[in-house]
């Protein structure tokens, strides 16, 4: 007899990236689709350092059991990072220490969807976020985006017609659209949370990744000082994995105290408390003041990569593509145009580029409603320079 699954589980399927590396084992493959960090940038030394302090001040804290909400040093220099960032009056009592940015998207689907709840997202947007919020229920509408993110009157008309649960973003290099959204844009957000009274959950994992020379606008929560109000209607989750290390597992959530409390509270029958001891080395490495060096190199290294990405896409691919060069974060987000007969179906040109030695993700699964079926995600994070161009001259190859 099979197994009695919960009816939850019919609503999602295995991630298509994922999948997909299952493909990426032929000899000699490129590879653009993953999205993460490159490790060979990772402050090893500085990570080494870190857990030995870690280990010689406070060993006790470091391998004990912690609280749910997490290792109070940790939650010290998590705040006071923000507060660099522009975060007004953030205190440590305000955020909780989640096992990365991911549980704290779980965390709150297990605390605000019901069965049924309509809740908004980008079009594209993060497809572990589908996924997540689709097992707990959710009916997941989509918003449209362009290269300012999202289109805000048209999020309006969606809030307006489905009174959603809450509005997902990733306001800041978005995965996979790259997208950055507007200074214009962000306040409009922000005063939409409030005037429907309507949570917003950014997620912004990448906003530490940018390549110009003044950064990004401010975050929704550095923000929200300027829209009254606002705060109350806002869920900020943030991680160390894309500027220090995934392998820490180290991610925050903040957000109204009593959204925290049913958090940490859900939190407690997941895992107890998120690892004491990378929860110890992190906040050593925080404190020991190694992160904007860190964070200078990893910029000037993927803006590299973007670079070098942008000029092959369109020198071996032109007019067969349409993409909007990245400012930041992990990803290129391009279309399939067609011109001159070729290709402009994603999934199958993912095909071929295998077949000559390079992957990619085909846009289709990173769309809740209407997938474009053309878009496809391109990650820069991992090959080098040399590896880029040769690895979009085997796209160019495949594109015909």
């Amino acid at each position: 007899m099979p197994l009695p699954f919960a009816s939850r589980l019919d609503n999602v399927e295995t991630s298509a990236i994922r999948e997909l590396f299952k493909l990426l084992g032929k000899p000699g493959i490129i590879s653009f689709a993953g999205g993460f960090p490159d490790s060979a940038m990772f402050d090893v030394e500085g990570l080494r350092e870190s857990s030995q302090r870690a280990l010689a001040e406070e060993p006790g804290g470091a391998l004990q059991y912690g609280a749910t909400e997490g290792y109070e040093p940790l939650r010290t220099q998590l705040a006071a990072f923000e507060r660099h960032k522009g975060v007004d009056g953030l205190e440590p009592h305000q955020l909780i220490v989640t096992t990365g940015s991911q549980q704290a998207l779980d965390l709150l689907g297990k605390t605000l969807i019901d069965p049924g709840d309509k809740v908004i997202v980008e079009g594209p947007t993060f497809l572990a976020t589908i996924q997540c919020f689709r097992l707990y229920g959710a009916d997941v509408q989509s918003c449209p985006i362009d290269a300012h993110g999202v289109q805000v009157d048209k999020l309006e008309a969606l809030i307006r017609e489905h009174k959603p649960k809450f509005v997902y973003l990733i306001p800041t290099f978005g995965n996979p659209s790259g997208a950055l959204l507007s200074l214009e844009r962000r306040r409009k957000v922000l005063e939409l949370a409030v005037k429907y009274q309507v949570l917003v959950i950014e997620d912004d994992p990448y906003g530490d990744l940018y390549f110009t020379p003044e950064p990004p606008p401010p975050s929704l929560l550095a923000l929200s000082k300027d829209v009254p109000g606002s705060r109350e209607w806002l869920a900020h989750c943030g991680s160390m994995s894309k500027v220090l290390s995934p392998g820490l597992r180290v991610g925050w959530l903040v957000g109204p105290p009593e959204l925290l409390a049913k958090a940490t509270m859900c939190k407690q029958f997941s895992d107890a408390h998120t690892s004491t001891f990378a929860q110890a080395t992190a906040a050593q490495y925080l404190r020991s003041g190694r992160m904007p060096a860190t964070l200078a190199h990893v910029r000037k290294v993927y803006a590299e990569r973007a670079q070098a990405m942008g000029e092959a896409l369109s020198r071996e691919l032109g007019d067969a593509v349409t993409f909007t060069q990245p400012q930041g974060g992990l990803f290129f987000w391009a279309r399939l145009t067609g011109a001159g007969g070729k290709i402009q179906d994603a999934g199958e040109f993912a095909k071929r580029a295998i077949e000559n030695g390079v992957a990619f993700v085909p846009g289709a699964p990173f769309f809740a409603k209407e997938p474009d079926r053309t878009a496809f995600r391109l990650s820069f994070a991992t090959a080098d320079v040399a590896k880029i161009r040769e690895g979009v001259q085997r796209l160019g190859s495949a594109v015909q």
